[in-house]
Parts: structure tokens; sequence; C-alpha cells
């Protein structure tokens, strides 16, 4: 059983990688970062990055009783515009896990979701798999950034 402060934890150790790619990010141009690439789902790293971060907002908002669709990346076209949403998103799920108790946190409920389709889930099992969401994106985006010739280094899980 995980509790409010080892999911903070957790999430703030995440959304600090999170931070580096998109500092790394600064350096391309608006150009580069909504050139298509083939071959990944979301197709341009500025879409790749606004789907992690509405993915996040989306899963917190179904915690708590709403359906937050990520269908807005056109508002977040920039790096700067992406910063302010993350910002926003981290601070959401910080005041969400602040507010939980370990018990809620482990108690799975039913929720509703995308379609309006109802699941029994875990809140601490969903914190843990948006987390787990940033890192398999962080490793397309950094793909992405490799391919467009500026590769990234230290976007791994950050021990200390």
């Amino acid at each position: 059983m995980h509790t409010p402060a080892s999911l903070l934890d957790l999430h703030e150790r995440t959304h600090r990688g999170l931070v580096a790619l998109l500092v790394h990010c600064h350096g391309f141009t608006y150009e580069e970062l909504h050139h298509e690439l083939p071959g990944f789902g979301y197709p341009t790293i500025q879409l790749q990055l606004h789907h992690v971060i509405g993915a996040q907002r989306y899963w917190i908002g179904v915690l708590q009783g709403r359906i937050d669709a990520d269908e807005d990346a056109p508002d977040f076209p920039t790096i700067e515009a992406l910063e302010r949403f993350r910002e926003q998103v981290f601070a959401a799920t910080e005041a969400y896990l602040r507010s939980a108790t370990a018990a809620e946190l482990a108690a799975a409920r039913p929720m509703t979701t995308w379609g309006n389709r109802e699941k029994t889930l875990a809140p601490q099992h969903v914190v843990l798999r948006v987390l787990t969401h940033v890192f398999h994106h962080q490793g397309q985006i950094t793909a992405m950034c490799r391919l467009l010739g500026r590769p990234c280094e230290g976007m791994d899980y950050p021990l200390p």
C-alpha cells in the first residue's frame, strides 16, 4: 500500500525528469516541435508532451469524478505553454494527494472513465499508472529528439 507521502515523492521525482525534458526541448524551433515523425502514435514532440501532461490531468480528474479530455493540444503550441500546463497539472495532482488518506488511496471504488464506462479502480494504482505513463512517452520523446539531431541525456528516474 502506498501512502500520500510515497506517491508525492514518486510524483515529484517523475516530474523532475519531465521538467528536464521540457528544458531540453527549448532548443527546438517551433517547426521542429511540430515536425511529424513516422512510427509514433503522437507524431510530434509537441503532441507527445501535451498527451503525457493531458493524460495526467484526465486521470486525476477521473479520481475526482470528472472527465477532463486531452483534446486541447492546439492550446499548447510552445514549450512555454506546455510548461505552464505541466505546472497546473502537477499542482492539481499534488493537491489531490495531499488531501487523500492512505486508506482512500488503497480502496478500490467505482469510477467513470471515457465513454461513460464504469471501472473499479484503486486510486493508488491510477496514480502509479499516470507516473509510468510519463516514462513511456518520455522514452518516445527522447527517441524523437535523437531523430531530430538533438539527443538528450539524464532523463532517467532521479534517485537522489
